[in-house]
């Protein structure tokens, strides 16, 4: 597992945080990967939500399974490149993150950080000093789904992306809650409170 962070900033026990998943929930999926700059795509009031959410008081990780690398479409420079982009999209609406944790391993490697299961969410965990316990994890896809419920982390679906498969073929987590999209999903979150 390979941890990137914007900054060195360290987090306290007080911080409010929310871990999203990135294909399919920040920006557009794709069954062939994002493999360049080119083909991140935001959705619509994606990167706006986690700028709300930052303003909020909230530090926005993302755990992602980049498989990608392992399989040799892409490697480690352009992951970055791809992710630069991210960074300035968000900048530019007053936005940022405060890490990017990622699994490069293929399913067959049996790792622990690979989304189903929950290695990188406990190190996310770890690394801000923060119980996973109500922790919003939101993902598209049963396994992000998964993850987060083996976390002890509140499982949250969004619709776009991989989403409307996930919600018709079920078998996600009882308390799993469901949302159109990431835009959606931040409104409701920021209205509790």
């Amino acid at each position: 597992m390979v941890q990137v962070a914007p900054d060195g900033v360290t987090p306290t026990r007080a911080a409010r945080l929310i871990v999203l998943d990135r294909d399919g929930v920040i920006n557009h999926d794709s069954d062939h990967f994002i493999k360049s700059p080119e083909e991140w795509r935001p959705i619509p009031g994606s990167i706006e939500a986690i700028a709300r959410l930052n303003h909020a008081g909230y530090r926005v990780v993302i755990a992602t399974n980049q498989s990608g690398i392992g399989r040799g479409l892409f490697d480690m420079a352009m992951l970055n490149s791809i992710h630069e982009k991210m960074h300035k999209a968000l900048a530019q609406v007053g936005g940022r993150l405060d890490a990017i944790f990622f699994c490069p391993h293929t399913g067959d490697a049996r790792c622990e950080c690979r989304k189903p299961r929950p290695g990188m969410l406990i190190e996310i965990g770890k690394r801000f000093n923060t119980e996973l316990a109500g922790v919003p994890c939101v993902g598209d896809s049963l396994r992000d789904l998964q993850a987060a419920e083996a976390a002890g982390a509140q499982a949250v679906l969004v619709l776009t992306g991989k989403g409307e498969k996930t919600l018709r073929d079920g078998g996600f987590p009882k308390t799993t809650m469901i949302y159109p999209d990431l835009a959606f999903t931040v409104s409701a979150l920021l209205a509790r409170g």
